[in-house]
C-alpha cells in the first residue's frame, strides 16, 4: 500500500472515530508541522501550542477534508493559519530564535570550525532579523517557499489565495529578504564591514 493510500485510510478510520489512526496521522506529520510553526514564530513555545491547537482543530473537522487534497496539506494550511492568527494577536515580530543555526562541518570532521560556527550564527540571525520585516503573510508564503518547499498553488491553498496572488507574496518576501540581507552585508550596514 503507497504512503497516499496508507494515508487516507488513516483518515478514514480516523473519521470513523479511531483514535489510534489519528493518533498515526500526529506521528507522522508532528514534527515537520512543528517545523513549519517554529520558522513562522521562532518560537518553541509557540510552535508546540500552534501544532496542538492545530491537530485540535483538525480532529474537530476533519469531516471536512476533502479526501481529494493531501492530509498534509490540509495540515500545513491550519497550521500556517493558526501561526498567521497568532502572530496578529501577538501584534509583534516573531522571537529572536532560541536555537542555532547549525553550521555545516568541514569534510571529515565531526565539529564546524569555530569561524564556521560564528558565520553560521551571524547569517542565521541576519535571516531572522530579514524574515522579521516582512508582513505575517509575506513571512508565510516565503517559509512555505523556501524551506517547506511548497508549490504556489499550495501556498495559496494555506493562504486562502489564488496562486497568482501567493506569486506575487513570494515575489515581494524574496524581494524584501534580498534587500534586507545586502543592506546588512554591505561595507558599513548593520553587521557589515566586519
Amino acid at each position: 500500500m503507497s504512503t497516499r493510500e496508507s494515508e487516507a485510510a488513516l483518515v478514514a478510520r480516523a473519521r470513523a472515530g479511531e483514535a489510534e489512526a489519528f493518533k498515526a496521522l500526529v506521528e507522522t506529520h508532528g514534527r515537520s508541522l512543528y517545523g513549519l510553526a517554529y520558522r513562522l514564530t521562532s518560537s518553541p513555545a509557540d510552535a508546540d501550542d500552534i501544532v496542538q491547537d492545530s491537530f485540535f482543530k483538525a480532529w474537530r473537522k476533519l469531516h471536512r477534508f476533502d479526501d481529494r487534497a493531501s492530509f498534509r496539506t490540509w495540515m500545513h494550511k491550519i497550521v500556517t493559519n493558526t501561526a498567521l492568527d497568532l502572530i496578529r494577536k501577538r501584534g509583534r515580530r516573531p522571537e529572536t530564535p532560541e536555537e542555532e543555526v547549525a553550521p555545516t562541518a568541514l569534510p571529515g570532521s565531526a565539529e564546524p570550525d569555530p569561524e564556521r560556527r560564528v558565520a553560521g550564527r551571524e547569517l542565521g540571525q541576519r535571516v531572522h532579523e530579514a524574515l522579521g520585516d516582512l508582513s505575517a503573510r509575506e513571512r508565510a508564503a516565503f517559509v512555505l517557499r523556501h524551506f517547506e518547499e511548497r508549490t504556489t498553488r499550495e501556498i495559496g491553498e494555506a493562504l486562502g489565495v489564488t496562486p497568482n496572488a501567493s506569486k506575487q507574496l513570494v515575489f515581494r518576501a524574496v524581494r524584501k529578504m534580498r534587500a534586507s540581507l545586502e543592506a546588512a552585508m554591505a561595507p558599513g550596514g548593520a553587521g557589515g564591514g566586519r
